[in-house]
């Protein structure tokens, strides 16, 4: 129900700047008898508003001006949105892992107001193939989910550590299997809306077994899991984490493309 009345007061608001009912300049009504013409809350349709303001179509002053702009090269849709403002941040609660903050934002058009953000540490994770393309991998249990899966062997870069080199470091102590050199895949993050926790995702080959795992709170059940079986275990569900998704799919698509790759 709420998509539908967004479309309808984008829609109607399109009109009006496509259909000239509206000059340069003019202000476009917001008032109550606009919002029951759309059935829509007066805050409902502002919050619309600020959208296409956001997008260029319209123009912001003082918060609650919103006016067509002067030239009609301003309104050009593949403009870049106005960013939100930052005035401050504070924490609530912080250790080791996680530090959970409110954040003092302002989105365009709309009013100030106080925005959860987590903030973790950087994870390095790797996928390690052996030369029948097989991926080393983890059977583990996650309590928080109340579940097992696949993993790949990750954990938390370390300070004055670079996240090659903590790659490398726990799938050692997670597997006991002593990787060849780290090659770079890829940088993202989870979940941009309200996590800040960079993820750097590796590949490397040519492993060597050195022992146990040595990391007990890690533990998990250690193989080499086809890569062919990769597409079914993601269907069926069997796998978890965002760092093992991200790899595993980089590597089903780029594979061929690595020079170190088995002939």
């Amino acid at each position: 129900m709420k998509k539908d009345l967004t479309v309808r007061v984008e829609r109607m608001v399109r009109e009006w700047v496509a259909g000239g009912s509206f000059g340069p300049g003019e202000e476009i009504p917001f008032d109550r008898g606009a919002a029951e013409k759309l059935g829509i809350g007066c805050s409902a349709l502002r919050k619309n508003l600020a959208k296409l303001a956001s997008e260029g179509v319209l123009q912001v002053q003082e918060n609650h001006y919103y006016l067509l702009p002067e030239k009609a090269s301003e309104a050009a849709p593949h403009q870049e949105p106005e960013q939100w403002r930052i005035h401050g941040e504070r924490s609530v609660y912080a250790n080791r892992w996680i530090n959970l903050c409110l954040v003092d934002v302002e989105p365009p058009g709309m009013p100030r107001f106080e925005h959860h953000v987590i903030r973790m540490q950087r994870v390095a994770i790797t996928a390690v193939l052996d030369q029948l393309d097989r991926v080393l991998m983890l059977w583990r249990y996650r309590f928080v989910l109340d579940q097992w899966g696949w993993e790949l062997p990750g954990g938390i870069v370390e300070a004055e550590e670079d996240a090659a080199t903590c790659a490398s470091r726990e799938v050692e102590e997670e597997t006991g299997w002593r990787p060849g050199p780290m090659h770079h895949a890829v940088t993202f993050q989870p979940m941009v809306g309200m996590v800040d926790s960079p993820h750097e995702v590796f590949v490397a080959r040519d492993a060597e077994y050195v022992g146990e795992p040595t990391d007990a709170e890690e533990a998990g059940v250690v193989e080499w899991i086809p890569l062919a079986d990769i597409p079914s275990l993601m269907k069926d569900g069997k796998l978890m984490g965002s760092g093992t998704f991200v790899a595993l799919l980089h590597l089903l698509v780029n594979q061929k493309d690595y020079p170190w790759r088995a002939k």
